[in-house]
């Protein structure tokens, strides 16, 4: 009788180490995958970045060729301007005006560039937020269910 009674402890010894190394196992499962959630949320906030920094570095150069535009434009006209008090004052009168117009699109033109780099920035980063959200949601209940599974499995035993 004693020997029936050793090898059913060992048995039952043998079922539960089964039961609890299957918890492990799925808890390291849920864990791996709120691991490669994270890695996914990190990533798309880089990406999210670095569009912002690329929209932003192409609004700068926008801003910066206009202006070089504007510049190179005023210089002709005061130029021209030179050859009659006249003309001078005409020519600067109009190039003034050009030149505010074109001062006034390009930073309208910049402006424009930086709302839609911040859209798109706030696109990305709640998608990406969303993405992230739905895998922990997802990582959480299978947590759950593994512990619920591991649970139940160690009350059957």
């Amino acid at each position: 009788m004693n020997i029936k009674r050793i090898a059913l402890t060992a048995a039952l010894f043998a079922a539960l180490a089964a039961c609890s190394d299957n918890a492990q196992q799925q808890a390291q499962d849920a864990a791996n995958k709120a691991a490669e959630a994270t890695r996914k949320a990190a990533d798309a906030t880089a990406d999210a970045a670095k569009k912002a920094a690329d929209a932003t570095a192409n609004a700068a150069q926008q801003t910066s060729d206009a202006i070089k535009q504007v510049s190179n434009e005023a210089a002709d006209a005061t130029g021209d301007a030179a050859q009659t008090v006249h003309d001078a004052a005409s020519n600067a009168a109009q190039a003034t005006g050009e030149t505010l117009d074109k001062a006034k699109d390009a930073a309208g033109n910049a402006v424009d560039a930086t709302k839609d780099a911040a859209k798109d920035v706030g696109h990305a980063v709640a998608e990406g937020a969303k993405e992230v959200g739905q895998d922990v949601k997802e990582t959480a209940k299978d947590a759950k269910d593994a512990a619920t599974d591991a649970a139940k499995k160690d009350g059957d035993h």
